[in-house]
């Protein structure tokens, strides 16, 4: 471990010219400073800590108001280390919650470099040092498996993603200047972290309009001249939406914008909210695009009436051939959609020729973007195309998983041990079912919905931030409760509404046991036929929705027993 000491000072003009003359390390030597108030944070790297303060003291600095400054020295500190130790500073107070961080989050790096290993045991001592001060109020292990750290703007991106969000920016940019409308789509499957670049653009595209001269010389990240020669002029103003079809996800995403500088709680919506605002948007970014429906029967009267008075007031009659694709882009003169056609759920989401369309669009435009890594799960990016392939009574060739922890239960009881043991050692580790059990306990609160032999459990009793609710490790979760997050470890219930049929030697769908209304609903005026193909497509892809959102390990038990015993073979090929 490398050797370091955490200065404190007050963060005045004295103070500050002070330190100018005190040592040769403030002038000449790589540090890391961390500038504070109550409410807020800013932390910063620097070659010239003192020249570096003095800006900070400017009347023009965003943060002159700051009232403490701390200096990081150490003396093996280089360039590299200390954007590395910046960087995971800044990923941790925003996860924190307990300030605001201040910062840009275009600097956020994650590169490595010489001896990189050997930094890392001086940075966790930091943090807790910086935690003994009550800088932190929560661990480190903590801060990692909250959703304001996973679903944080401070991220740094992969090469692709940051390809995507420049791509994204330039042709933004040059549609603003010509004032002509566009549309981008960002496709990717489960994992790839299409939520996190919509999150990381907004952000950037907020600090982007709120940059003045003194932003000028804060970072040489990829994306700084976009804060000079005139973007800012073209970013300031602009009216951002973000829409977020699934409710529980929205918000949490509501949270994190809420503690963020720059952004809004309000500007995380439903579909349905911003179709009835009376504003029109710059820019709406639509996550999980696959979720927007059609005309079809809604959840609730509500919202079948909000459907008809939003047509009604956007395009001045009530017809079922409007969708809520065509809101977003009545509502908005520039769309950003992030899709993936593998995750659509129901049958009312737009339909598979809507969303081709849409892609075919955005690529001849030169707005198409693709994400490839898998991000999420460590078993890599063969493992959704496995899954997949599996699930869909394939055979597919072996797959190498490597540390990633697969099992393949005979038993749910051993599989929810196993689950329990995994949120004591980690944290973040739920069980999972498809929609092969009615859910009896909505109406009869002791009543069990899954039950299997001995085994027994309920529903998800809550249906927003359902994962970080006490009663969640003892509660299965669905779909729409987990769709968008990253956990560590899952326990996965295949229900029995998926069966093996050996007259037919195929995987099959049982629609009596599949309890999702919305799920199996036909509407034929609109060409929604929910046929066993289709319902076998939606299914499998709730499968493999649940089946990526561990991040460490996958356990799975199948009710069904033939199908059990011709997926243990299947499966039994990525068992280390």
């Amino acid at each position: 471990m490398t050797s370091f000491s955490i200065e404190r000072h007050r963060f005045t003009d004295a103070e500050v010219a002070r330190l100018a003359g005190s040592r040769d390390r403030y002038s000449n030597w790589p540090v890391v400073y961390l500038l504070n108030d109550e409410r807020s944070i800013y932390v910063g790297e620097t070659l010239n800590a003192a020249k570096r303060l003095r800006q900070h003291r400017d009347p023009k600095s965003h943060n002159r108001d700051m009232k403490q400054v701390r200096i990081v020295l150490g003396d093996e500190f280089n360039k590299s280390a200390c954007l590395d130790l910046e960087s995971q500073l800044i990923r941790y107070f925003s996860g924190d919650g307990q300030r605001q961080v201040k910062n840009r989050n275009d600097g956020v790096t994650d590169a490595d470099y010489f001896d990189r290993h050997r930094y890392q045991p001086s940075f966790d001592a930091i943090f807790d040092a910086l935690r003994a001060e009550d800088m932190f109020t929560k661990s480190r292990h903590e801060i990692e498996n909250s959703d304001l750290f996973k679903l944080s703007p401070f991220k740094a991106l992969t090469v692709e993603q940051r390809a995507a969000v420049e791509g994204i920016l330039d042709g933004l940019f040059d549609d603003l200047a010509a004032g002509r409308d566009s549309m981008s789509v960002i496709q990717g499957a489960a994992g790839t972290g299409k939520t996190i670049v919509a999150i990381y653009l907004i952000k950037l595209l907020s600090d982007i309009a709120a940059a003045d001269d003194i932003d000028a010389y804060e970072s040489d990240s990829v994306f700084s001249d976009y804060f000079q020669r005139g973007f800012p002029r073209l970013a300031q103003g602009l009216r951002i939406g973000f829409v977020i079809p699934q409710q529980s996800l929205r918000t949490s995403v509501q949270a994190v914008f809420k503690r963020t500088p720059g952004l809004t709680k309000h500007m995380v919506m439903s579909q349905f909210d911003a179709g009835k605002r009376d504003e029109h948007f710059d820019l709406l970014v639509v996550d999980e695009a696959h979720r927007l429906t059609r005309r079809a029967n809604q959840s609730s009267g509500g919202l079948n009436r909000d459907y008809r008075v939003i047509n009604e007031k956007l395009f001045g009659r009530d017809d079922d051939a409007y969708t809520q694709l065509d809101w977003i882009r009545a509502k908005s003169t520039h769309q950003i959609f992030l899709m993936d056609s593998g995750q659509s759920v129901r049958p009312a989401d737009i339909s598979l020729d809507t969303q081709r369309a849409l892609r075919d669009e955005a690529r001849g435009a030169g707005r198409w973007h693709h994400l490839m890594t898998q991000m999420r799960v460590k078993a890599g990016t063969d493992y959704v195309g496995w899954v997949r392939d599996v699930l869909s009574g394939n055979t597919p060739d072996p797959v190498d998983l490597g540390e990633y922890d697969f099992r393949f239960f005979d038993s749910p009881t051993e599989m929810r041990e196993a689950i329990l043991q995994r949120e004591r050692e980690s944290g973040l580790s739920r069980m999972l079912a498809g929609y092969g059990y009615e859910w009896r306990s909505r109406r009869d609160p002791l009543a069990y919905d899954i039950e299997i032999g001995d085994f027994r459990m309920r529903w998800n009793s809550k249906t927003t931030d359902w994962i970080n609710s006490p009663r969640s490790v003892d509660e299965a979760g669905s779909i729409h409760t987990v769709q968008g997050y990253d956990l560590n470890y899952v326990g996965v219930i295949i229900g029995p509404e998926l069966y093996w049929d050996p007259v037919e030697e195929r995987i099959r769908v049982d629609r009596d046991r599949y309890f999702d209304k919305k799920g199996k609903e036909n509407n034929p005026k609109l060409g929604i036929v929910n046929g066993e193909a289709e319902l076998n497509a939606l299914i499998v892809n709730i499968y493999v929705v649940l089946m990526t959102r561990g991040m460490l390990g996958t356990y799975v038990y199948v009710h069904d027993a033939a199908l059990r015993e011709r997926l243990r073979g299947v499966f039994g090929n990525a068992l280390r």
